[in-house]
């Protein structure tokens, strides 16, 4: 399936993440960051961004991310995603790209994540800060409306499934899979998914 990158496409992403209700959960003692899915244009269509941690990084080096990270100050989640998506990827944009917000999740690491949906006009000048990311690649969003995701794995350790997303010849996990599946579910497909009971494979839990 194909999605077209124009404004009618963008109108369609905020019209649905503007009636969805959000939901915000206290922190409880979790550290707040925001992450930000950035619609980008690909040879005519619509894709969101992916990076590659550095792989020397302590935390999750090597694995599949969403620019993003730590609030810091008195950041709103909005200010902080754009913040880290210019810090990461040298993609600057305004308060007037954000399409809308999706719900808190809550990790196993101790984090409380707010995705921010932004949508980039353009992706020239983009490049990746190498001291935090190995990599950039461009997905289309036709990859999260596959018939063959999500993955719902059961595991030991936890009584909640684990989710995995199929993306190209790889795969991704939660949290960034499950705030992916949302996106897709409520921008994409227009449904009020929520996904904060999804878990996380075990090794993310560090």
């Amino acid at each position: 399936m194909a999605n077209v990158f124009d404004d009618a496409l963008r109108r369609l992403l905020a019209e649905r993440l503007s009636a969805f209700e959000r939901r915000q959960l206290a922190d409880a003692g979790l550290k707040r960051a925001a992450v930000a899915i950035t619609v980008v244009p690909q040879a005519g269509e619509a894709a969101f961004l992916l990076t590659r941690r550095a792989p020397r990084l302590n935390a999750h080096g090597g694995q599949w991310a969403l620019p993003g990270g730590r609030l810091d100050g008195n950041e709103n989640a909005m200010e902080a995603a754009l913040r880290e998506l210019e810090e990461e990827v040298s993609l600057r944009t305004g308060a007037s790209s954000v399409l809308g917000t999706l719900d808190d999740y809550p990790t196993r690491s101790g984090y409380l994540i707010t995705p921010v949906v932004v949508w980039a006009e353009s992706i020239d000048g983009m490049k990746p800060n190498p001291g935090e990311v190995a990599s950039i690649h461009p997905f289309p969003l036709a990859e999260l409306q596959r018939p063959d995701s999500p993955v719902l794995v059961t595991i030991a350790e936890s009584e909640r499934p684990v989710i995995r997303l199929p993306l190209g010849e790889s795969h991704v996990h939660a949290p960034t899979a499950a705030v992916l599946y949302q996106f897709g579910e409520v921008a994409l497909r227009g449904r009020a998914t929520r996904v904060a009971h999804f878990e996380q494979p075990v090794w993310a839990w560090k």
